[in-house]
């Protein structure tokens, strides 16, 4: 019989000092579970990362892994003592083709590009994006600060990341969290999947640096635009410069820089159409 899986959020006692007084207290925190990919019986890598949003978690990991293009997968959740491992199936030649590839992994929470295979994976190009978005300063300062208020899982422990997707058109926004910042951007890849929505159509907001592993898997989506409220790393600026992708950090109220085809943003705000 399956276990349940773990709540992304558990309550813990503590030692809290205040006001030079130290007092029992509790505090409530993300929960950190194994986390196993398997396609089509064979394990393909284990991350770290909080057990909420599994079945995005599945299909975003494998678009942005380069497993699949785009659309779903049949996902089943398998919790046990030892962490849930996520069994699925690639569609039609996929599962054929993996077989010949396949690679084992193992990522810790936060560490980016973590078990591959040799250098040249890790010097990977991202995807090339293409795209007429434009948006506004404004626009996208706005859209920024509307994410703490979407961040159920951060209000509860201060401690997780957000991926979110902002479209300008229809003013939606897509959040998924996780202890992992990568992690958390490989949910918001499955959930625009699952709902069909072009990752062309907007843009990819994080609450954390920029690194290149994020530029690549942004550049997966198909997302010409990524901004964050941390600076990134000088790879992930030449990454993004390369595939064609709009870089914005150091995301402060008002304030941000552009380290990437500037063009993107305006200072007035343009007419949003459908295409």
């Amino acid at each position: 019989m399956n276990q349940a899986v773990p709540e992304p959020v558990v309550k813990v006692p503590c030692l809290a000092r205040r006001d030079e007084t130290t007092a029992p207290a509790s505090r409530v925190i993300p929960e950190e579970t194994p986390i196993a990919f398997t396609f089509g019986g064979t394990t393909h890598a284990v991350m770290m990362a909080t057990p909420a949003d599994l079945e995005d978690f599945a299909v975003g990991f494998a678009i942005t892994e380069g497993l699949i293009d785009a659309g779903n997968l049949d996902v089943e959740v398998v919790a046990s003592e030892l962490g849930v491992e996520l069994r699925s199936w690639l569609p039609g030649d996929r599962q054929r083709d993996y077989a010949d590839r396949r690679r084992s992994m193992a990522g810790p929470t936060g560490c980016g590009l973590c078990g591959i295979e040799s250098l040249e994976q890790a010097a990977r190009q991202a995807s090339p994006v293409k795209g007429s978005l434009r948006v506004s300063a404004a626009e996208l300062t706005a859209a920024m600060d509307r994410l703490p208020g979407e961040q159920r899982l951060n209000r509860q422990t201060r401690a997780v990341h957000a991926a979110a997707f902002w479209s300008p058109v229809t003013g939606e926004l897509f959040l998924r969290e996780d202890v992992g910042r990568h992690n958390a951007l490989d949910k918001l890849a499955g959930a625009l999947a699952r709902h069909g929505v072009a990752g062309s159509s907007g843009v990819v907001l994080m609450t954390s640096r920029v690194s290149v592993e994020l530029v690549q898997k942004a550049s997966r989506i198909g997302a010409s635009m990524i901004a964050a409220i941390s600076a990134p790393t000088a790879l992930a600026v030449r990454t993004a410069d390369a595939c064609g992708m709009t870089l914005v950090a150091v995301m402060r109220g008002r304030d941000f820089e552009v380290f990437t085809h500037p063009s993107r943003i305006l200072e007035q705000a343009p007419l949003h159409v459908v295409a």
